[in-house]
């Protein structure tokens, strides 16, 4: 049986966290881009190096790693910043994915979640068998972005505006959740939808 790629995506504060961690709880192994990205930007970190060449030594040393909030709010003022900032993180964001893929196949897995906030606009959706779409109100994403140390009106403004809009991301989705929904109605979509792809799902592993 081939193992299953399935895509996970939505805007930032969606609730794409909440649905790895059920999916997790199936069993069913997630490669986390943002996670991929800390540990880059962390301490010792991969990309820690041409971050601080590109951009100066005021965001951080190698060492210590990089301060994100500080890189965040430079790079998501100007479209050319976040431009540069990606092309030192994609290239070996995918080497870390890829390898996760490869590990993963060895090891026979059913399937496996790819979680990635850019997963259209990176193109990545043509890897995958399957996209989930996570999605909430304006006022909701809103509500929980701001309720992130560091994250202002203006910063989550420009996150956005990176983004695709969450309807363009539905409309290309093989399963959009709702987060906004009571999260067992949200949790009973999900595992019925892995169930029809044809993943055996035990649901009282998530009770």
């Amino acid at each position: 049986m081939l193992m299953k790629i399935i895509g996970l995506t939505g805007s930032i504060a969606a609730g794409k966290s909440t649905i790895v961690g059920w999916i997790n709880e199936l069993g069913i192994p997630s490669h986390d881009s943002d996670c991929s990205v800390h540990e880059l930007l962390g301490p010792g970190g991969g990309a820690v190096k041409d971050v601080l060449e590109e951009f100066g030594s005021h965001f951080g040393t190698i060492s210590g790693g990089i301060n994100r909030r500080l890189l965040g709010d430079e790079v998501f003022a100007a479209t050319q910043k976040r431009l540069t900032l990606e092309s030192i993180l994609h290239p070996m964001i995918r080497q870390h994915r890829d390898a996760f893929i490869a590990q993963q196949r060895e090891a026979k897995a059913a399937a496996i979640v790819l979680d990635v906030p850019l997963l259209f606009e990176t193109g990545l959706e043509a890897m995958c068998d399957h996209v989930i779409v996570v999605h909430a109100s304006a006022k909701t994403i809103v509500k929980r972005a701001l309720a992130r140390p560091g994250m202002t009106k203006e910063k989550l403004d420009s996150i956005l505006v990176s983004q695709m809009s969450s309807d363009d991301k539905k409309a290309r989705a093989d399963l959009t959740l709702d987060s906004d929904l009571q999260k067992d109605q949200t949790r009973d979509e999900l595992t019925n939808w892995l169930s029809a792809i044809g993943l055996s799902i035990v649901r009282n592993e998530m009770d």
